[in-house]
C-alpha cells in the first residue's frame, strides 16, 4: 500500500523515525528523512533540519520536493531540555512544518502524529490544552511558557496533550480538509528507545515501570513503525482525526482503573 509513494519522515536518525523509514523503504516508498543528526545507515535521501525555529522549519519546506504522499512526524524530545525546547520541537515546531507542507502533499495525503501516553492527561487539562493550541503560527515559545506559568516538568505530558487535541482539530480545518488531507495520531506507552532513558529521569522509575507491568513489556520500534505507516496509506483512507493506541493495552487498562472496571 505504500509502492512508489514518497513519505517524509522526521526523526529519522533513531528510534521509532528509524525504523519507521526503514520498513517505509522495504515496503516500496520512497523516504525523505529529516533530523538534527544524520542517520547512520544512509539508506534515505536526508535533510538535516531542525523543528525548533520557524526558521529551521521552513529551511526543511525549502529543499522538499514538490509533491509528497505523507508525513510521519516522528521526531520528538523527551523533555529533559525544559519546556521551551520541548514544546517548540513537539508542538509548535511539529505543526508549523505541517501546515507548511500541506500544499505539497497529494490529494488524499496524510499526515500522522506521534504523540503518546503520556498525553492521555488532555481532557483534564483542556482549557489549558485549547488556548495553547489555539496560538497561531510559530509562536515566540519562551513568552507563551512565562505567560502561562508553565514549568519544565510539564513539558513532555503539555507538548503531548496539545498534539492530541490539535490532531482532532487540524483533521477539520481547510488547510487539511479540503483537499482530503488525513490528520491522525498514534499513542505509543514506554517504548525501548535510545531517549527511554530520559523519560525515566523526566517521568521517574516508577511511572515508566508501573506502566511497563501493566502490559508485559516494553514496546520496540518495530511495534510502533507499521501502525504509523497504515495511516500513511490508502488502507486508512476512512480514518480522519483519530488517536490509535499503540501500547500493548496500556491505555485500555488504565481507562478501566479509572472508570472502575
Amino acid at each position: 500500500m505504500l509502492f512508489g509513494k514518497t513519505i517524509l519522515v522526521t526523526g529519522v536518525a533513531s528510534g521509532i523515525g528509524a525504523r519507521t523509514a526503514e520498513l517505509a523503504g522495504q515496503m516500496g516508498a520512497e523516504v525523505i528523512g529529516v533530523d538534527v543528526r544524520e542517520p547512520a545507515g544512509g539508506t534515505v535521501a536526508f535533510i538535516k533540519g531542525d523543528l525548533s525555529t520557524a526558521a529551521g522549519v521552513a529551511d526543511i519546506v525549502a529543499q522538499l520536493p514538490a509533491r509528497l504522499d505523507a508525513l510521519a512526524n516522528v521526531a520528538g524530545l523527551s523533555g529533559s531540555t525544559g519546556v521551551v525546547s520541548t514544546l517548540a520541537v513537539n508542538f509548535y515546531g511539529l505543526r508549523a512544518l505541517s501546515e507548511a507542507v500541506a500544499p505539497r502533499l497529494r490529494e488524499g495525503g496524510a499526515i500522522v502524529n506521534v504523540a503518546s501516553i503520556a498525553g492521555y492527561g488532555w481532557r483534564a487539562n483542556l482549557e489549558r490544552a485549547k488556548s495553547l493550541t489555539g496560538i497561531d503560527g510559530f509562536p515566540e515559545v519562551a513568552a507563551v511558557v512565562a505567560e502561562h506559568g508553565l514549568k519544565d516538568g510539564q513539558a513532555y505530558p503539555l507538548s503531548k496533550e496539545l498534539l492530541l487535541l490539535w490532531t482532532m482539530r487540524a483533521a477539520h480545518q481547510p488547510l487539511f480538509k479540503n483537499r482530503g488531507i488525513r490528520v491522525n495520531a498514534v499513542s505509543p506507552g514506554p517504548v525501548e528507545t535510545p531517549i527511554l532513558k530520559q523519560f525515566r529521569a523526566v517521568l521517574g522509575d516508577a511511572r515508566v515501570d508501573s506502566d511497563i507491568t501493566r502490559v508485559g513489556r516494553a514496546g520496540t520500534s518495530a511495534d510502533i513503525a507499521p501502525a504509523v505507516l497504515f495511516l500513511c496509506s490508502d488502507g486508512a483512507r476512512w480514518i480522519n482525526g483519530a488517536n490509535i493506541a499503540v501500547d500493548g493495552g496500556l491505555e485500555a487498562s488504565i481507562n478501566a482503573e479509572v472508570l472502575g472496571f
